[in-house]
């Protein structure tokens, strides 16, 4: 996303007027088009236009030029700012504005929603000399903001969609690096054998399999002023998940370039912190490691060493993202957060309990969890709070070590099981939440192209930044 997809209402008139978007509910299309020349009630019913959600209609002048466009909203009680996700890619090329805009939704989230659903991903497939759809966004919209946010999720959903090959432990210690180096930020990486001097076995053991170019590392970047409130976000990165020895089918391997997606939102949400100048202290802690085969390999049955002191019996090598979770965790408890975020593409049974668009998350503060789901609403970013049930606490331990990575098979409930582990890690000052994020959209729907999605971090942003607001100059 390399140039603004939302202009200031202060652009150059020599661009001509932007043709206008009408955003209409249900109830109030038939009072629109009688308010309308005749041809325009019989385009409307040819293309069966009924104002429903994400409907979109491009409405012709006699002539054939474009003359406006329709928005559907559907009805008052589920509009929504991300049904704007729809329009970029159903619109001719030029420069739009809204009519009006419609009660009860954030100008600035309309914007949002606009330059989130314009997003493509072309690495591969360049489409050169493609003409922009802007939205000319209203006036009082922080434009600085909706673009940092706009990027910061293209960043990640760029980095989910490239493939292994181009996206490997390299390629996101140089984003991390990018963006330590754009915010004044320090980047500290642990690389390779050094892992164990330094005491993440658990990060070394899952990726000591991968070719010398592509070791393990540990990423740990640094932000603010150190007597603000520190917030640790961590991020799954498991570049490629073979599913080690236990490997994986080849259905099941097909979209493991996607397993890094925590350490792609962590670095992303980072980055909206950064931009944003909000009064904390930023740690963001990415263990980067490939799941290879390899004949040092961590085996079924092995019993590895964790940052925090505890043993874990590895059970099977395809619940890899955990290990390397633990040792981020004893770091992040390290520091003594006020807040602590995990963002981990962990476990089918997220998708099993809950599909590809909502995101279970656990935390054991009700108040924190509370915060996220108003954050979440206001975002349009839906999330779904799980427990973290005790009764299912044993199925995670070992007979010989402290724990084991692959709960026992009658706990059933793989999502909370894997929280569980977790949480025998995460830090107890401040609060702790896990999400067990997707980031993909299995199928494509208007404004959400199938592919890399950013989950869950623009309603995290708006938690953040009500909990640690700025302080006008």
């Amino acid at each position: 996303m390399s140039e603004p997809i939302i202009a200031s209402s202060s652009r150059s008139s020599e661009d001509g007027p932007p043709t206008p978007i009408h955003c209409l509910y249900e109830a109030e299309l038939a009072a629109f088009v009688e308010a309308r020349p005749s041809f325009v009630k019989g385009f409307v019913a040819l293309e069966d236009f009924k104002a429903k959600a994400g409907q979109v209609l491009v409405l012709p002048t006699p002539q054939g030029a474009v003359d406006r466009v329709l928005l559907g909203l559907g009805t008052r009680d589920k509009a929504e700012a991300m049904l704007f996700r729809a329009l970029p890619a159903r619109l001719p090329a030029g420069d739009y504005r809204l009519a009006a805009i419609p009660d009860g939704l954030d100008p600035g989230q309309v914007a949002l929603a606009f330059a989130l659903g314009a997003y493509k991903f072309d690495r591969y497939r360049p489409r050169a000399g493609e003409e922009p759809r802007r939205l000319v966004a209203d006036e009082t919209v922080d434009l600085d903001e909706v673009h940092a946010v706009a990027h910061a999720c293209a960043l990640a959903r760029d980095m989910v969609n490239t493939p292994a090959n181009d996206m490997g432990p390299l390629q996101i210690e140089t984003i991390a690096r990018e963006i330590a180096e754009r915010y004044g930020a320090t980047l500290e990486v642990i690389l390779g054998g050094d892992l164990l001097e330094a005491n993440y076995p658990a990060v070394h053991a899952v990726g000591r399999a991968a070719v010398p170019a592509r070791a393990p590392r540990m990423l740990e970047l640094t932000w603010g002023d150190p007597a603000h409130p520190r917030v640790a976000l961590i991020g799954k990165g498991v570049v490629f998940d073979t599913g080690g020895l236990d490997i994986k089918p080849s259905s099941g391997m097909r979209l493991m370039k996607k397993d890094m997606g925590g350490a792609a939102h962590a670095l992303a949400l980072g980055r909206m912190v950064m931009a944003a100048g909000l009064p904390v202290a930023l740690s963001v802690l990415v263990p980067v490691v490939e799941n290879a085969i390899a004949g040092d390999a961590m085996r079924p049955g092995d019993v590895l060493a964790t940052r925090a002191g505890l043993t874990v019996e590895v059970g099977n090598t395809d619940a890899e993202g955990r290990l390397i979770l633990a040792d981020a965790l004893t770091r992040a408890a390290e520091l003594e957060p006020a807040l602590t975020i995990d963002l981990a593409t962990l476990t089918g049974a997220a998708r099993v309990a809950l599909g590809p668009q909502v995101i279970p998350f656990y935390t054991p503060d009700d108040d924190l969890a509370l915060e996220i789901e108003e954050g979440a609403r206001e975002a349009s970013d839906p999330v779904w709070r799980m427990p973290l049930w005790e009764g299912y606490r044993e199925a995670v331990e070992s007979d010989i070590a402290d724990l084991k990575n692959d709960p026992d098979a009658w706990a059933q409930a793989g999502s909370m099981t894997a929280a569980l582990f977790l949480q025998r890690f995460a830090p107890t000052t401040g609060s702790w939440v896990h999400f067990d994020i997707f980031a993909w959209n299995p199928k494509g729907r208007p404004g959400f192209a199938s592919g890399g999605e950013a989950q869950v971090i623009r309603g995290l942003y708006g938690m953040l930044k009500s909990r640690f607001p700025r302080v006008s100059a």
